[in-house]
């Protein structure tokens, strides 16, 4: 069994489109709100909730935050640049999972991995300061083997491999060498020890050989169940995500 992380920030996008000057994130006429879509997706089989709380706070705030640690029933992951302000506000929150991700404000999503390589002595900063905590700490990587291997020295029990390079070159010829290339990174991390999630840019369609990959643990999807949820309503997106999953 695959399971399924749900990310709700473009849930939180969407209202931020009309009310990110209203002073509050939910009551009253704000909406929709993101932890609701949160609780609907548990009840509809999710086995956890993601967040990315970015610097910009362009979706995502943090009282959202906060109400899913006082109202998820599983468990919570957060999204976190590898910064000192992001560190202190996780071991605050203590939530079950933290995910290290890279950060730029110009970009619409996050796209790429983290440069585990490039930044050795703060991501090893952040692993041991959330290992510490008892928070299980993943490192969002591309599939690079050089990068694999450092996250397993530097002590994080979780990678996420950054599948958006395959979902871009889905429909393309270079599909094959990009799934080829998550393969053998799944094949490595498992050698090195660590437990193997991924995310970015999976849908309803490419879903269906990404489960194929090996030593999945975990995938990590929102934007797609978001979109499918404005047709077919927040549970019935997650539970044909779920099984497409685990078919």
């Amino acid at each position: 069994m695959i399971h399924l992380g749900v990310n709700i920030d473009h849930c939180a996008t969407l209202r931020q489109a009309r009310y990110r000057d209203a002073g509050r994130t939910t009551g009253g006429e704000v909406e929709p709100d993101p932890v609701t879509f949160a609780l609907c997706s548990e009840r509809a089989g999710a086995d956890g909730i993601t967040v990315h709380l970015r610097e910009d706070r362009r979706h995502i705030q943090e009282r959202d935050v906060w109400r899913l640690r006082e109202s998820i029933g599983t468990r919570l992951n957060l999204e976190m640049a590898c910064t000192p302000a992001m560190i202190d506000f996780a071991l605050k929150l203590k939530p079950e999972f933290v995910c290290v991700v890279p950060e730029s404000r110009q970009e619409v999503t996050t796209e790429g991995g983290l440069d585990v390589v490039g930044s050795r002595d703060r991501v090893r900063a952040c692993v041991e300061a959330m290992n510490a905590a008892g928070i299980k700490a993943s490192l969002f990587i591309d599939a690079d083997l050089p990068q694999i291997e450092l996250s397993a020295q530097l002590g994080a029990p979780f990678v996420e491999l950054h599948t958006g390079a395959y979902a871009n070159a889905y429909h393309s010829p270079r599909r094959g060498a990009e799934f080829e290339r998550l393969r053998l990174g799944c094949e490595r991390a498992k050698a090195c020890g660590l437990t193997v999630n991924a995310g970015h840019g999976i849908n309803y369609v490419n879903v269906v050989e990404v489960r194929t990959l090996p030593h999945l643990y975990e995938l990590n999807i929102g934007h797609s169940i978001v979109s499918r949820a404005v047709f077919t309503g927040v549970d019935e997106a997650v539970r044909e995500m779920k099984a497409r999953m685990n078919a």
